[in-house]
C-alpha cells in the first residue's frame, strides 16, 4: 500500500497556514494536534485521513493560492496578530479576501516591499537560507560614510558570533547631514542591516526594502497592496526550479 504521509510542517504550509519554518515553531510550542493528540516536530500525517488542528481550529487545504505585494509603512509589525495591540500587516490586507501571511519580515521601524501569500511552499523557498535570495534596501544613515566602513560591511560583520555573508553596498547619494546607501543582501538575520551599520558606527535614519529576487516595489503607495503579475510570480517560482537543476 502506498504511503501517502508527509511531514506535518509541509502539510501545514501546503494548506496555506504558514511557512514550514513557522509551522515548526507552532508544532514545537504544542499548538498543533493530530487526531486530538499534541504533535511533535518530525511527525507525519496523511492529508486525506488525519485531522489536524492549530489552536483548536481545523486545518483545511486551500483551493486558491494568492500572491500579493504590500508596501508596509513604518509603525506596523510583520505578524498577523500582536499581543501588545500594535498595528499589524494583517490590518492592511483585510480586503484581500483570502487569508495570507507575510514571507519573511520587516521590523516595525522599517518599510517597503513585503510579499504575502497562502502558498507555504513558495514562502519556504524564499526564506530558506540555502537559496540565497537577493533582497535590496535603500538605507539612509546620519552623516558621511567612509570607504573603510563600507568595506567592513561588504566583507561581513560578526553578529551573534557568526559572520554575515559578503554583500553589495554602494553610495546612491551624499549630503552634508546624511548618506543614502543601497544594500543587496542574501540573508534574513533579524535587523541585519541596522546591526551591520551600528557595528561600524553608523546610525540608520530610514530603511526601505525595494526589491526581492527581481520583484520591485515600484510606485506602490504606502499601505497599499496589489496582486503579483505573472512575470513577477514566475521570477519567484524560478528560484525553486534553479535550485532543483543545481542538485
Amino acid at each position: 500500500m502506498k504511503d501517502n504521509k508527509i511531514r506535518l510542517q509541509k502539510h501545514l504550509s501546503e494548506c496555506g497556514v504558514c511557512s514550514r519554518r513557522k509551522a515548526e515553531e507552532f508544532i514545537a510550542s504544542g499548538k498543533v494536534r493530530v487526531n486530538g493528540k499534541v504533535a511533535s516536530v518530525g511527525d507525519k500525517v496523511d492529508p486525506k485521513r488525519d485531522k489536524v488542528t492549530l489552536n483548536g481550529k481545523n486545518v483545511i487545504a486551500v483551493n486558491e493560492k494568492v500572491y500579493i505585494m504590500l508596501h508596509k509603512p513604518r509603525g506596523f509589525v510583520t505578524t498577523m496578530s500582536d499581543e501588545l495591540g500594535r498595528k499589524t500587516v494583517a490590518d492592511l490586507t483585510k480586503n484581500v479576501g483570502i487569508k495570507v501571511f507575510p514571507v519573511g519580515r520587516l521590523d516595525r521601524d522599517s518599510e517597503g516591499l513585503l510579499i504575502m501569500t497562502n502558498d507555504g511552499e513558495l514562502a519556504n523557498i524564499l526564506t530558506h537560507p540555502s537559496n540565497l535570495v537577493n533582497k535590496t534596501y535603500r538605507v539612509t544613515v546620519k552623516g558621511t560614510v567612509a570607504d573603510e566602513q563600507l568595506v567592513k560591511m561588504q566583507n561581513g560583520i560578526l553578529l551573534d558570533g557568526k559572520k554575515t555573508k559578503p554583500c553589495d553596498i554602494f553610495v546612491a547619494e551624499r549630503k552634508e547631514d546624511r548618506t543614502v546607501l543601497i544594500f543587496t543582501i542574501h540573508e534574513g538575520i533579524n535587523r541585519q542591516i541596522r546591526r551591520m551599520c551600528e557595528s561600524v558606527g553608523l546610525e540608520v535614519i530610514r530603511l526601505k526594502r525595494t526589491e526581492i529576487a527581481g520583484v520591485k516595489l515600484g510606485m506602490l503607495k504606502q499601505g497599499d497592496w496589489r496582486n503579483l503579475n505573472e512575470k513577477e510570480l514566475n521570477r519567484l517560482q524560478n528560484i525553486s526550479k534553479s535550485k532543483e537543476q543545481m542538485v
